[in-house]
């Protein structure tokens, strides 16, 4: 059976393109031309991927993004014009996965699709069903995905847990951003290390009391992050 994609974007030519291109590689394409009929289709229809431009008419990316959020976790990319922040593309509020900048390669698109919905398909790799990591004052239910933090749950995005998971399974190892590209995102060409140190603050900021001077998730200059409880 084929993925299936819903791609948003008042553009109808973009829209015209990608769906185009997608379903060239055989996956299913929906598509919506504002952010109320976006949010209409998540809720009705179970995604692989919803690609998500910022600019829309009636509910702009971020409000659908966020709101998709509250009953679901499919990956979400947001398209975006140049020069737009990406701290705030990836923001605390939006939980948005990845990011693409227009005016974008069709082929860049299809890849970084492919290679999010390989990781997602294959999360078992990093994921223990009914496993339970325990580090200091933080509980990680892995079957639920769950975190909780002296007796306060914390939430977290789908990428914020893949993170905390895999750095919390192996405490101690040290990954660069290369390998968090390619294990958490599925990457298999150069990715922008900074949608790693943007997740990483952004969940530091979540999980430890003083994100400046972190209790788990720890740098080491140079070369990447690793996990102390």
């Amino acid at each position: 059976m084929g993925k299936r994609v819903l791609v948003v974007d008042d553009e109808k030519l973009i829209v015209k393109g990608i769906r185009f291109s997608l379903e060239q590689d055989g996956m299913d394409v929906d598509a919506a031309y504002d952010g109320e009929e976006a949010l209409a289709l998540a809720g009705e229809n179970a995604y692989d991927l919803i690609l998500l431009d910022i600019m829309l008419p009636k509910l702009d990316g971020f409000e659908v993004c966020q709101r998709i959020r509250e009953f679901s976790d499919v990956p979400v990319v947001m398209l975006t014009a140049k020069g737009e922040d990406m701290d705030k593309i990836l923001g605390l509020e939006y939980g948005a996965d990845d990011y693409i900048t227009k005016p974008f390669n069709i082929l860049e698109v299809k890849a970084r699709i492919k290679a999010i919905m390989r990781r997602t398909s294959r999360r078992g790799d990093i994921h223990t069903a009914g496993r339970m990591i325990v580090k200091g004052g933080m509980t990680i239910d892995c079957e639920s995905r769950r975190v909780v933090i002296e007796d306060r749950e914390v939430n977290l995005t789908a990428k914020e847990f893949d993170l905390i998971e895999l750095l919390a399974t192996n405490p101690g190892k040290v990954y660069s951003r290369e390998n968090l590209l390619n294990i958490v995102w599925g990457y298999e060409y150069p990715g922008d290390a900074r949608t790693v140190d943007v997740h990483i603050r952004r969940l530091r900021e979540k999980i430890e009391k003083n994100p400046s001077d972190p209790k788990y998730v720890h740098t080491k200059w140079g070369v990447g992050y690793y996990f102390r409880g």
